[in-house]
């Protein structure tokens, strides 16, 4: 079994960057917990509609890097500040062994020689 070739310390949170994050019932009642709110109150504050019906996305902030973000993305840090509340489908990405985001972003470190390079996509 080979290791992961990831580190998602060094990465700016590209998957965090994903316009739909999905949210679950049981991802709605881990969000409520955390924030000591009831579930219909998480769903209303944390979540917009979605892609299908019924479905809920994570709502978004302005972003540095990417023009917007998952909005509990902590963009000092580029970690997340609800990480042990996070929704499933955070829990399982990339679901891999490997990041394709990060390895191109070590690809682009290393082309350009710097090793804290991160390409900013939206304007200044």
């Amino acid at each position: 079994m080979s290791a992961t070739k990831y580190d998602c310390e060094s990465c700016p949170a590209y998957c965090c960057s994903y316009a739909h994050i999905e949210v679950t019932k049981a991802d709605l009642k881990r969000l409520a917990k955390h924030f000591e709110i009831e579930p219909d109150q998480a769903r209303r504050r944390f979540t917009k509609k979605g892609q299908k019906k019924d479905e809920r996305s994570l709502r978004h902030a302005k972003d540095p890097y990417y023009g917007s973000a998952c909005r509990f993305l902590d963009q000092e840090t580029r970690g997340c500040t609800i990480y042990s509340a996070r929704p499933s489908i955070c829990r399982r990405f990339p679901g891999t062994k490997r990041c394709g985001y990060y390895d191109f972003l070590l690809w682009e470190r290393e082309l350009l020689e710097d090793p804290d390079y991160v390409a900013i996509t939206t304007e200044p």
